[in-house]
């Protein structure tokens, strides 16, 4: 009949239009800009704002952000009280910024503090210049003493960060839209490809807002770095992680831009430079100052937080300078929770050691929010209470007085990890699972030319 396709034409056809749609796996630029093309110039508006945590973050905060070069005034932050209507900018007060050389066209980093401030108390501020202000955004300082909160923490982004880690940020806000803090465990971004400034772009662009109203703990890993001309060493920070980071300067000596510690309603977050300790020998600077650091503190909880993990998930990967330096130290003064990236898969897992009352030791977990991912070892799936490959993950970190709980949670909002950790009398943690919640471990089963990576 006219106008019908004959039955035997139809499996060719169907193949055809199924080629013909089937995207090119595995090919997508690291950023979405064309090549050859400029994006992401600077302009008089301020753009890439971030909010860090302090040394004292109820009653203080750091903000840096981005402008164009130029002999005008010098960056300023606006500050006040926030109010339930319009108004508050007759109660501002003013700070001047001081300007950061940032790597691009025509482009300044500016990065102020503000003292001064009250606890749990929310504000509002702005940066810029007079006749270029940016909005008025809204965040809360800490109490000023211990209370439960909630955190988000996030491993590398890196890759594609526009196009597939903006997702997992907006999902982790959704999911935790209280957090008074977000962690992220190093390699923000790749920047081995020369585009560090459209890279560092994408990845504000991803944090959006959010970036700007919570407060930020980041730590530097490997991607962070540059490397010398042929390529095979480490020869220090990308110039933009000490213009847009302005850390407390509290840490290890020599190292007091990737290294610090910050006390937030009553937790110790202690940030260490694993790339350093393993490719430019300071592992043993770091150890003798966080010997410090972890003495008495008095918070009631401690986080530590490194991008090379303590022990490997991934395959053909090993760290074995860092449990000879760090990991006695965590045990001996009771680390409750370590923080880590690096590995692309999920794992988590005590070691048994010498902590407090005979405990086990810290929960390390290694986690991965963006699209590059690597297979799991065989000896981490036997080690390790839970692992997984092929996933794209966020985690929320609630605080109480006696219990942290932890949750891992896919892309798509789904449970892959739940533990509690539940501080017994005696001293030391006990870890609580819920296996019952959880979705069924993920292994890698994408097809070839997408398939994860060992």
């Amino acid at each position: 009949m006219a106008g019908r396709l004959r039955p035997s034409l139809l499996p060719v056809l169907t193949l055809l239009l199924a080629s013909a749609a089937a995207p090119a796996l595995d090919r997508e630029a690291n950023t979405l800009v064309p090549p050859g093309r400029a994006a992401y110039v600077a302009g008089a508006l301020p753009d890439r704002i971030i909010l860090l945590a302090t040394d004292d973050p109820a009653r203080s905060m750091a903000v840096s952000w981005r402008a164009e070069a130029g002999g005008d005034p010098a960056g300023l932050v606006q500050v006040a009280p926030a109010l339930d209507g319009p108004g508050f900018e007759a109660g501002s007060r003013q700070e001047t910024a001081q300007a950061r050389s940032l790597p691009g066209a025509g482009a300044t980093a500016w990065q102020a503090r503000v003292d001064g401030l009250r606890p749990d108390t929310p504000y509002v501020y702005r940066v810029g210049r007079p006749g270029a202000w940016s909005e008025w955004l809204q965040f809360r300082t800490a109490a000023g003493q211990a209370a439960p909160f909630t955190f988000v923490y996030l491993g590398d982004a890196q890759n594609r960060v526009r196009s597939q880690v903006s997702r997992v940020m907006r999902q982790a806000f959704r999911a935790a839209p209280d957090a008074r803090l977000v962690v992220h465990a190093g390699d923000l971004v790749n920047g081995r490809q020369g585009n560090h400034d459209d890279e560092w772009a994408e990845w504000f662009h991803a944090g959006g807002a959010n970036l700007a109203e919570v407060p930020n703990l980041v730590a530097a890993g490997n991607h962070e770095y540059l490397k010398s001309g042929d390529g095979d060493a480490y020869t220090g920070l990308m110039p933009h992680w000490p213009a847009q980071f302005p850390v407390p300067g509290n840490g290890a000596p020599g190292l007091e831009t990737s290294t610090y510690f910050v006390d937030l309603m009553g937790v110790r977050f202690v940030v260490l430079d694993s790339l350093g300790a393993l490719e430019l020998g300071k592992a043993q600077v770091q150890a003798e100052w966080l010997g410090q650091v972890l003495q008495g503190h008095g918070a009631r909880w401690t986080v530590v937080v490194h991008h090379h993990p303590m022990t490997s998930v991934s395959r053909g990967r090993d760290n074995p300078p860092l449990r000879a330096h760090w990991q006695p130290l965590f045990e001996r003064h009771g680390v409750d929770l370590v923080l880590q990236g690096h590995d692309h898969a999920y794992g988590r897992h005590r070691m048994r050691g010498a902590g407090p009352a005979g405990d086990e030791g810290p929960v390390y977990v290694v986690s991965v929010a963006g699209p590059k991912q690597y297979l799991t070892s065989p000896a981490a799936r036997r080690q390790m209470a839970r692992t997984g490959e092929d996933l794209q993950l966020y985690q929320v970190v609630g605080v109480e007085h006696d219990r942290l709980r932890f949750e891992a949670r896919t892309a798509t909002g789904r449970l892959y990890d739940a533990f509690d950790l539940v501080r017994r009398p005696e001293g030391g943690n006990a870890v609580v699972e819920y296996p019952d919640r959880v979705i069924a471990e993920r292994r890698c089963e994408r097809p070839e030319g997408a398939r994860c990576r060992n």
